[in-house]
């Protein structure tokens, strides 16, 4: 059964805004793990934008379901991940610039530098992810590095999507689908778990979640979106029903 991992980074956003103590990541995390879901994903930002550090020990402490922490491949950042051991750690791209993380990590132009951040990470029983854009070299340098976990960036799918008047049977979004199954199919030809995530919402998450094999996906802004209105817990539970039906219904949401 496919697995949603909620990034609860947003709340963390909203609370920064007024540099005060609500609303509470793990008061988040709890509502999202009594909405169904199976994980929770935070970024723990060089310049420490949202997600905070003790926000981070604490989710450690009293989370009960799959921590993933998102982290560049920093000394600092494989430090603490390494002292706070979360189930699995993800690799990315991080840039002061960006608004959210854009475009995969290049693994394929680092892969000294990542092996060795994997080994690390390993040696801490942390299952270590890198998140990529669909390209069958980046999955060939993770499996070389080691990785066990491949996430692919949805971004160009779900960007194709919006700008196609939401019609997942148009040519420019087959096309985008059709790179993620097939580089998803790599993955797992190579030994590693295929996951994916970034932009992906309500109307554009079933094409994905019936992709053949993906495990997890990791969806944040729109489920906390969501939940201005409808409260976390719901908006957790209406999305993690979407996913069940497309696996049960592959076929009718997948097929280019």
């Amino acid at each position: 059964m496919i697995e949603l991992g909620v990034n609860i980074d947003h709340v963390a956003t909203l609370r920064e805004a007024r540099r005060t103590y609500e609303p509470d990541p793990v008061w988040a995390a709890v509502e999202a793990h009594l909405g169904g879901a199976d994980g929770i994903t935070v970024h723990l930002r060089e310049d420490r934008r949202h997600i905070q550090d003790e926000d981070v020990r604490r989710l450690r402490e009293l989370v009960h379901i799959k921590l993933n922490l998102e982290m560049a491949a920093t000394p600092e950042m494989l430090d603490i991940a390494c002292r706070l051991r979360p189930e699995m750690a993800m690799l990315v791209p991080e840039g002061r610039h960006e608004i959210t993380t854009e475009g995969g990590l290049d693994v394929a132009g680092m892969e000294g530098k990542l092996k060795d951040a994997v080994q690390q990470l390993g040696a801490a029983g942390i299952v270590t992810s890198v998140f990529i854009d669909a390209e069958l070299h980046q999955v060939e340098a993770a499996a070389r590095i080691g990785t066990r976990v491949c996430e692919l960036h949805t971004g160009p799918y779900a960007h194709a999507f919006h700008a196609r008047g939401r019609d997942a049977q148009s040519a420019a979004v087959l096309e985008e689908i059709a790179k993620l199954r097939d580089t998803g199919a790599a993955i797992q030809a190579a030994g590693m778990r295929f996951n994916a995530g970034h932009a992906l919402n309500y109307f554009n998450v079933q094409p994905i979640a019936a992709l053949p094999g993906v495990r997890e996906l990791h969806i944040g802004h729109a489920i906390v979106s969501r939940a201005v209105f409808v409260g976390l817990r719901e908006a957790v539970r209406t999305m993690k029903g979407l996913l069940r039906e497309a696996a049960v219904h592959p076929m009718d949401r997948a097929s280019p």
